[in-house]
C-alpha cells in the first residue's frame, strides 16, 4: 500500500466505525473457534497493530508486517517485536507453528492468493484454524481498492474454494457488514457515476460514527453462525485436519 494509506489506517482504526465494528465481528468469530489455552496466534499483515489487543485475549500473539514504519510503530505502542516477511514464499516460520492464523483483509493484496492460503495452511498445527477476511464483490471495485493496492474482490464461492484446494476444512464461510450493504453500495456506485474520488473511509460525524458502529456490531452473532447471505466483506474459518 501507499505510505499515506498506512498512515490513514493508523489514524482511523481506533475509532472509525468500520474498524471497531469489524473487531466486534472478529472477536465473536474467534470466541466461536475456542482456541486452546495458551494458543499460539499469528496475525499476518498486522499493519499498525489495531487487532493485536483483541487477539491477545485468546493467546500469545506473533505479528508479521512488511512495512517498516508500521513495525516500528507497533513495537513502540504495544511493546512487541513484529516480524517481517511476505506471502506466499517469504514467511519466517516453520511448519505447524501456530494454533490460529489470522489474515484480516490481506489476501486481496497478494498476486498469488492460492499459494498464499496454502502457505498459511502449512504453518498450522494439526487441528489449527485459519481465520481470514476479504472485501466482497468485484462489481463494487472503486478507487478505494486501487489506492489500497487490492488485486481483486471476491465472491464467496471463489474465496471458499481457495481453502478447500489447500486441504483445509471450511467451518464458517459468510458475508458480513450486511446491514450497511445497501447504502454503502449505492454510495460507491454513485461516486463512480459522478467521477468523484473522495475516500470511502472518511471519518463521519461523531453521532453517525456511533450509529454505524452499533449497527455493524449487531451482526457479530449472525456472522459467527455463518448466517449472512450478502455483505461488504467475507469471512472464512478453515481448519487443518488432526491427522
Amino acid at each position: 500500500m501507499e505510505r499515506v494509506i498506512y498512515d490513514r489506517i493508523r489514524a482511523l482504526e481506533a475509532e472509525h466505525w468500520w474498524f471497531v465494528g469489524r473487531r466486534k465481528v472478529l472477536g465473536r468469530l474467534i470466541a466461536r473457534l475456542a482456541p486452546p489455552p495458551g494458543a499460539r496466534i499469528l496475525e499476518v499483515g498486522c499493519g499498525a497493530g489495531g487487532n493485536i489487543p483483541l487477539l491477545r485475549a485468546f493467546g500469545t500473539v506473533t505479528a508479521l508486517e512488511p512495512d517498516d514504519e508500521s513495525r516500528a510503530y507497533v513495537a513502540e505502542r504495544l511493546g512487541m517485536d513484529v516480524d517481517t516477511g511476505r506471502l506466499p514464499g517469504g514467511l519466517p516460520y516453520g511448519p505447524a507453528s501456530f494454533d490460529l492464523i489470522c489474515a484480516f483483509d490481506v489476501i486481496e493484496h497478494v498476486d498469488d492468493d492460492q499459494g498464499s492460503v496454502a502457505a498459511l495452511a502449512g504453518l498450522l498445527t494439526p487441528g489449527g484454524a485459519l481465520l481470514t477476511t476479504v472485501p466482497a464483490y468485484q462489481w463494487m471495485w472503486s478507487r478505494h481498492d486501487a489506492l489500497h493496492h487490492h488485486k481483486r474482490r471476491y465472491a464467496l464461492p471463489r474465496y471458499r474454494a481457495l481453502f478447500e484446494a489447500a486441504g483445509l476444512t471450511v467451518e464458517t464461510a459468510t458475508y458480513f457488514n450486511t446491514l450497511l450493504f445497501a447504502p454503502a453500495a449505492a454510495q460507491r456506485l454513485l461516486k463512480r457515476w459522478l467521477g468523484r474520488e473522495t475516500p470511502d473511509d472518511a471519518m463521519p460525524p461523531a453521532w453517525l460514527n456511533r450509529l454505524l458502529t452499533g449497527l455493524f456490531g449487531l451482526e457479530a452473532p449472525l456472522a459467527a453462525a455463518g448466517a449472512l447471505p450478502f455483505g461488504l466483506s467475507i469471512a472464512v474459518i478453515a481448519r487443518k485436519a488432526l491427522a
